[in-house]
């Protein structure tokens, strides 16, 4: 009983929310005050928003794939979610001969419909705050070792308290920088089928040119269904199952949007950095994110020439691919956004007020050298920071170091069993065999390995490389791969097989291994100076928070459901884009002559099947064109506060009806992770009623849209 009473609490606190910045933690609304939601356009009931004890809104959002977010759109269990989400999964079940990533696909019925193998979608059960708990044995004279120890007890505990056995995930976060933490509770479903994709060439209309920018024309968005067992539990794929039946799905508008109507999105945004100082910042621009746009355009530019000759092999590629380009854009845009917006300026001004604030009598011996102390900081770890990005992209990028090591400790592990435990772990190996394999191209992985090494070597700095890929000669390591067990998939499993060479002495299996305990001896190197930098930035965020009583503050995002509200909004109009129309106070949204005036036939990114052409020709918009411009409008945008991991989030009307799917941001405000700027800050979003077009009109996929709740 106390429990509700609590939680109604908090969640009538919801309607005093300020239209705001903001990725707002649910529990943590009762701390917010200022505009009243309900005025700005809101006609729910806070319990039909977010509720332990009956379903509501939260239930019908799901996390999907680990790094996206998806919303349930039928009793059925049927997802929406971005294209950009299911790229890898289409990908992984298209071939050249059934290619769906280019030409889509579409199921007339259930039994159609394709596992998306390894595809997990989290729903959120409850969450809680045991800040007190925790704090209750932590203080900051403690070492930063029993920190930690303590920490990771009560995270156990606390997820064994409340998995019930296994039957749910339990994740413990700390939020405001170690300052206060949260558990919540999930459960995850296993099989997911795709149930439809347009093709690429609308799915991932605009390609990387028009990533990031406003105007957009683009079908960013896939279908999936959730299956569970008999009982509505999770269960691994089987024939057997059966389509989920959920607490809650979301109703879809046709009824469209205006300027200023009220929007909200519920989602699982990834990480931002809102509290970052400014010494952080200019480490960030100037030092590691130059790194990290330099390693990735090379890794680019290895897989596009290999992707330009072969079919199998640009779809094998096509998501590794499609996440490098997606970040080296954002990097650089966020470089160049920062600079333009003076973002370090205004967090130098900040920072002078509370050095003001700190330096006061009670103040002092707390937080009076935790600025000082965080610069010092960065003018320490500034070189590991750059090493650490070349590093972070040679991970990512280079399959035989991955292959080296995870597959090397796999064998051996396998090797040092008996005959009864090498027969229970063979299965374990080979299905390790066969992802790491899989779409494997030689030719390609040996110019990675070469060229990324060669960049690490002429970037870093001697003083933080690896000596494992100091001392190696790039005009050794293609002979070393061709000579290695690792060399490819048939020579790996003829190892496996026939153990008949010394894994150990394996060139690229000691170069792997070199290269990561290198990293793990970085890691111990600068261990106390970063446990020191993680004290004084918990210090200074409380400090923060102190200074300003009056300020509401949110937590950085960290891959938990988040609420963020605004309105249907404008930007103001580029004189380097091309509108197709569009007035500027119209410039909230665009529709679909321009996607057929983009049109390029042959262009990668901008060419259309004929089919679309024609459709859209035709003006055969029906239920789906928007009753007041008599278009079928394609994308829009809001004001709302959201980063990577939002990526298919629901936009919700204030009837919690679904207008659409936020897919992106704009170049203008690419500094928002690190800061938000009302005047630029936007959503770009997909209209559902183009999805919906796009389903029933060029898909003929009227079967998924008779599953749906669709308000006129």
């Amino acid at each position: 009983m106390k429990k509700i009473f609590l939680l109604l609490v908090f969640l009538t606190s919801f309607l005093q929310m300020k239209a705001d910045e903001g990725m707002w933690l649910l529990m943590l609304i009762k701390r917010l005050n200022g505009v009243d939601m309900q005025k700005e356009g809101l006609h729910l009931t806070p319990e039909e928003i977010y509720s332990v004890n009956s379903s509501s809104m939260k239930d019908a959002i799901v996390q999907f794939a680990g790094g996206c977010t998806a919303e349930v759109v039928s009793k059925e269990g049927l997802l929406f979610t971005n294209h950009h989400c299911g790229y890898a999964s289409i990908a992984a079940l298209s071939t050249p001969e059934k290619d769906y990533l280019t030409n889509g696909f579409w199921a007339m019925k259930k039994s159609d419909e394709l596992p998306a193998k390894g595809v997990t979608v989290r729903f959120l059960v409850r969450m809680d705050d045991v800040s007190a708990r925790i704090n209750a044995r932590l203080g900051n004279n403690i070492s930063a070792e029993d920190r930690k120890k303590i920490i990771e007890e009560e995270y156990k505990a606390i997820e064994n308290e409340n998995s019930e056995n296994g039957k749910y995930t339990v994740v413990v976060r700390d939020f405001f920088n170690g300052n206060e933490f949260y558990y919540f509770v999930y459960q995850d479903f296993k099989d997911v089928r795709l149930v439809g994709t347009p093709p690429s060439s609308l799915g991932k209309f605009g390609g990387d040119t028009d990533n990031w920018e406003w105007p957009r024309h683009t079908a960013d968005f896939s279908v999936f269904r959730i299956y569970a067992d008999a009982n509505g539990n999770p269960a691994e794929y089987s024939e057997s199952n059966i389509p989920l039946s959920p607490k809650h799905s979301l109703p879809i508008s046709l009824k469209g949007y205006q300027p200023g109507d009220f929007a909200m999105i519920l989602g699982f945004p990834g990480r931002t950095n809102r509290y970052l100082t400014s010494y952080g910042i200019t480490q960030m621009v100037s030092k590691d994110y130059p790194a990290w746009v330099e390693a990735s355009k090379l890794a680019m530019d290895v897989m596009k020439k290999y992707m330009d000759k072969d079919q199998a092999t640009k779809l094998d590629y096509a998501s590794q691919y499609a996440g490098v380009a997606n970040y080296w854009k954002n990097r650089q845009g966020t470089i160049d956004a920062v600079y333009k917006n003076n973002t370090i300026g205004d967090k130098q001004k900040l920072e002078q007020t509370f050095g003001k604030w700190a330096s006061t009598p009670e103040n002092q011996a707390d937080y009076g050298n935790v600025l000082k102390n965080i610069e010092g900081y960065y003018q320490k770890i500034s070189e590991r920071n750059v090493e650490r990005n070349y590093s972070a992209q040679l991970q990512r990028n280079v399959k035989y170091i991955i292959a080296g090591y995870t597959l090397g400790n796999l064998f051996k592990t396998y090797s040092e069993q008996d005959d009864a435990g090498k027969e229970a772990m063979k299965q374990k190996v080979l299905d390790a065999i066969e992802r790491t394999y899989d779409g494997f191209n030689e030719n390609l992985e040996k110019e990675m390995l070469v060229k990324m090494i060669d960049l690490y070597q002429k970037k870093v700095s001697k003083r933080d490389i690896s000596k494992t890929l100091m001392d190696v000669k790039t005009s050794d390591l293609e002979q070393m791969a061709t000579l290695s067990i690792f060399a490819n998939k048939a020579s790996v499993l003829a190892f496996f097989n026939n153990p008949d060479r010394v894994l150990e002495a394996d060139p690229i299996r000691q170069l792997a291994e070199g290269f990561v305990n290198d990293q793990k001896s970085s890691i111990e190197k600068y261990t106390e100076i970063d446990d020191r930098f993680q004290t004084d930035s918990r210090l200074f965020l409380d400090g923060l928070m102190k200074s300003q009583p009056d300020k509401k503050f949110y937590p950085d995002a960290n891959s938990t459901m988040r609420l963020t509200y605004g309105n249907i909004d404008t930007l103001p109009q580029r004189t380097d884009r091309q509108y197709f129309g569009i007035s500027a106070k119209d410039n909230y949204y665009t529709d679909a002559r321009g996607v057929v005036a983009k049109y390029k036939k042959g262009d990668e990114e901008f060419d259309l099947p004929q089919k679309f052409i024609d459709l859209v020709n035709k003006k055969d918009f029906g239920r789906y064109a928007d009753p007041k411009t008599k278009l079928l409008q394609v994308n829009f945008l809001s004001n709302n506060d959201i980063t990577g991991g939002n990526s298919g989030s629901p936009v919700i009307d204030g009837n919690g009806r679904l207008l659409g799917l936020a897919f992106d941001g704009n170049s203008e405000a690419l500094s928002g992770d690190i800061v938000f700027i009302e005047e630029w800050q936007r959503t770009i979003n997909v209209d559902v009623r183009f999805v919906l077009w796009v389903i029933e009109k060029y898909g003929n996929a009227q079967n998924i849209i008779s599953e749906l709740n669709l308000v006129e």
